[in-house]
């Protein structure tokens, strides 16, 4: 979903402002633009030499929602979920006031770059990482909603995926309140915008095909042959078709389960193939015994074969020699 234009130039701040924030003092100067969504701008900024997220809105209920998210998320914070909530001012501008607040700067690679740059060997280890997070997350109450590789990054030195911009998460129950089209079921037309686990999977699935099509492509009139069309076309996928194939038609209910069948798919890539050795015919030493014999044979052959021609050569000389004396 893209923000509206009103939105938009409110909170379109040029690099080197300041945004002072109204109650807590605090100042904060604004590097570059990091992303936008439905309810606001995500900016890089510096404070105290320290870099941090800041997102501004014209809409304070969002604000206020995602905070509270941010603030959830510390309770079960783990590897891949949002950012950790620093903190919230308004700051006055042209005599409007705007929200805002603050969060940990993720700083990595967005997830399609890191896939087309290192390989496409690391999209289910990256994708493993994700789902362990996103169960966590579903087990207390909450799926994320808009998950899109825009919204993931690549932390280093350990490559763990990172998930930024909560602010499409929903308590599970609810309508899914802000999405990306490509990645939500609903415009597939393989499922309702149901806050529930299977749509956070089915936006999984979505990511993994992304990672083999980045320019993505448009729906069509039967979409799930579709997608499995996609998928069979590119071989980087073909290990993953039965887990995308659960995934999109939703039968995975849990993370756990689609993590599982993607760890034994990775697991079983891993092995290393046993070689076979080809039993050796019953009649081979048999045969080697008659090579061997041949060569002996061969060998005797030349030396005879040697033997006369020195001789003929020898006689040959002679005669000359003979011939020569008489003349």
């Amino acid at each position: 979903m893209m923000m509206n234009n009103t939105m938009r130039n409110q909170c379109n701040i040029s690099p080197g402002s300041i945004i002072h924030g109204k109650w807590k003092k605090g100042q904060y100067k604004v590097l570059k633009e990091l992303g936008y969504g439905a309810n606001g701008i995500v900016y890089l900024a510096e404070k105290d030499r320290q870099l941090v997220a800041l997102k501004i809105s014209d809409n304070s209920a969002s604000i206020t929602s995602e905070m509270n998210i941010l603030k959830s998320f510390s309770k079960v914070q783990g590897s891949a979920l949002g950012p950790s909530f620093i903190e919230a001012d308004d700051w006055v501008r042209n005599g409007k006031i705007l929200p805002f607040y603050v969060m940990e700067y993720i700083q990595g690679e967005s997830f399609l770059p890191f896939i087309q740059k290192k390989g496409h060997g690391w999209t289910g280890v990256l994708m493993l990482q994700l789902l362990a997070s996103l169960d966590e997350l579903h087990s207390n109450g909450w799926i994320f909603g808009d998950i899109k590789p825009e919204n993931l990054i690549v932390t280093q030195p350990h490559s763990k995926i990172r998930c930024v911009d909560v602010g499409g998460t929903t308590i599970i129950g609810r309508s899914v309140k802000e999405f990306t089209e490509f990645f939500d079921r609903g415009y597939w037309g393989l499922g309702s915008r149901k806050a529930e686990p299977s749509y956070d999977l089915f936006a999984v699935a979505m990511v993994m095909i992304n990672s083999a099509y980045p320019n993505r492509f448009q729906k069509g009139s039967d979409n799930l042959p579709m997608l499995m069309n996609a998928v069979d076309r590119k071989t980087e996928l073909h290990p993953y078709k039965d887990i995308l194939e659960s995934a999109l038609r939703g039968r995975y209910t849990r993370a756990s389960d689609m993590r599982k069948d993607l760890f034994n798919t990775l697991n079983n890539q891993s092995r290393p193939k046993k070689s076979i050795s080809k039993p050796k015919p019953a009649h081979a030493n048999g045969s080697a015994t008659r090579i061997q014999q041949k060569q002996v044979r061969r060998k005797s052959t030349g030396y005879i074969e040697t033997f006369v021609i020195l001789l003929v050569v020898s006689f040959l000389y002679a005669l000359y020699i003979y011939m020569q004396i008489l003349s």
